[in-house]
């Protein structure tokens, strides 16, 4: 059963801001070595959790796993994103579709986060 990853992101008004999301999807496919790896945004900015849903199965994928690209667990994570997938069931009755967890506190944030911490503190000259 061919899986595809969609990694769901918010979405920002400024196009570049949405590049970001684009970037870790491209490092995930390639570290995951999933065929399938796209992006989408809830708002602001396509594709839509929607489209993104029919270009996985445009490609192939017979389920999907859904990641939240949310740091917190707010509305969109808790209500929003559910309520996007129950609507894309309809679309498509066969296909299998799951949640996966979203960021949320994680060790490895906090190393990244002590590594920009670090690259502003060198940048600034405070060390």
């Amino acid at each position: 059963m061919k899986t595809a990853i969609l990694m769901m992101a918010h979405g920002s008004r400024i196009a570049e801001a949405n590049d970001a999301a684009r970037q870790v999807a491209k490092m995930v496919q390639e570290m995951s070595g999933f065929d399938i790896v796209e992006v989408s945004f809830r708002e602001m900015h396509e594709p839509s959790i929607q489209q993104g849903i029919d270009t996985c199965v445009a490609r192939g994928a017979e389920r999907i796993l859904l990641m939240p690209y949310f740091l917190f667990m707010g509305a969109h994570v808790q209500h929003d994103l559910p309520e996007e997938i129950e609507e894309a069931k309809k679309r498509h009755p066969g296909l299998v579709m799951e949640m996966g967890g979203h960021l949320g506190a994680h060790p490895k944030l906090a190393e990244i986060e002590n590594e920009r911490i670090g690259e502003a503190l060198d940048r600034l000259g405070w060390r």
